[in-house]
């Protein structure tokens, strides 16, 4: 995944363009004959508009097709903003069949934006709009997609998907860094750790502790265990000729997790645990939530385990 260090490409391609009082037509009263069109009236001069303007681009990339937003400098294009009868900046006006249906003036925090474009969509199928159904699935469909197949076992697709949408989104955002986490954990699963560790490399440090990335990040770590532990048969026959031997039965735990046996590894960490909570300043306890973090909160092993967990700290 090379292409992901280089050049950037836009995060709405097709939805988001710049207008003139000659393209305004085409732009905006025919293309919202299929499919609803936001304006955006502004100015270089107005700060209001270097805040709105981005938060639009946001809103409107992220709803995957269902609505396009054209963009109009009122200084290039004075005419074009005396007949609309444009008498501020920022204005949003919304179109549907040629027709102006909804807008505001100033800026609006991205809750009442999203609220806005969720208005206009609905207008727009009741009016019998086919939105969006030429822009293809939004972002959160294709992970949703990507996700369903890396469980499916199906990881070529999966990383083309979690790939697709980490290089089609140019701003530093939560989908991205789960695109990024999704590639690293194909990347674990076919062996190619340093891979991995490139792709969790590329997720921004503000989101280090989206579950969604700290998971995956918990798994590699777990990987690397395994990639440089001792054979499973060999560490197991160590660890029952020696029961009471702490580094033995470490040893063996690690062997487990690298075999992706986590259940029973759990279980030996635990015994551990209950046996001397403080050996080899806690490591079992710490490779324990190691393991609880790559599996999700929502795990039924990690459920069970963290409440056995609790239990032998608190007893």
């Amino acid at each position: 995944m090379e292409e992901l260090i280089g050049e950037k490409q836009p995060a709405a391609d097709g939805l988001i363009k710049d207008a003139t009082i000659e393209t305004f037509a085409e732009d905006v009263m025919t293309a919202s004959r299929e499919v609803p069109v936001i304006v955006d009236f502004w100015a270089t001069w107005c700060e209001p508009c270097k805040t709105l303007g981005p938060m639009l681009e946001k809103a409107v990339g992220g709803l995957g097709g269902k609505v396009r937003m054209v963009k109009v400098d009122i200084d290039k294009n004075k005419m074009l903003a005396q007949q609309l009868r444009i008498q501020s900046v920022p204005t949003v006006m919304a179109f549907i069949a040629g027709q102006p249906v909804d807008g505001f003036a100033g800026a609006l925090p991205e809750s009442e934006i999203k609220a806005f474009l969720d208005r206009v969509v609905q207008v727009a199928e009741q009016a019998g709009l086919s939105v969006g159904t030429d822009a293809g699935p939004s972002d959160e469909e294709i992970l949703e997609s990507a996700q369903a197949a890396f469980e499916a076992g199906d990881l070529a697709a999966a990383a083309q998907s979690f790939g697709q949408v980490a290089q089609q989104i140019a701003e530093d955002t939560a989908l991205k860094a789960r695109a990024l986490a999704g590639l690293a954990r194909c990347h674990i699963a076919g062996g190619n750790l340093a891979e991995a560790k490139q792709m969790l490399d590329l997720v921004p440090e503000k989101f280090a502790g989206e579950q969604s990335v700290s998971g995956v990040r918990a798994t590699l770590e777990l990987a690397e265990t395994g990639a440089g532990g001792v054979d499973l048969d060999t560490a197991r026959h160590a660890a029952e000729a020696q029961p009471d031997e702490m580094g033995a039965q470490y040893t063996y735990a690690e062997a487990l997790i690298g075999a992706s046996q986590l259940e029973p590894a759990v279980d030996l960490l635990l015994a551990m645990i209950a046996r001397d909570r403080s050996w080899n300043e806690e490591a079992a306890r710490q490779k324990l939530l190691t393991v609880f973090e790559a599996l999700g909160a929502g795990h039924p092993v990690t459920r069970d385990g963290r409440r056995r967990l609790s239990s032998i700290l608190f007893s």
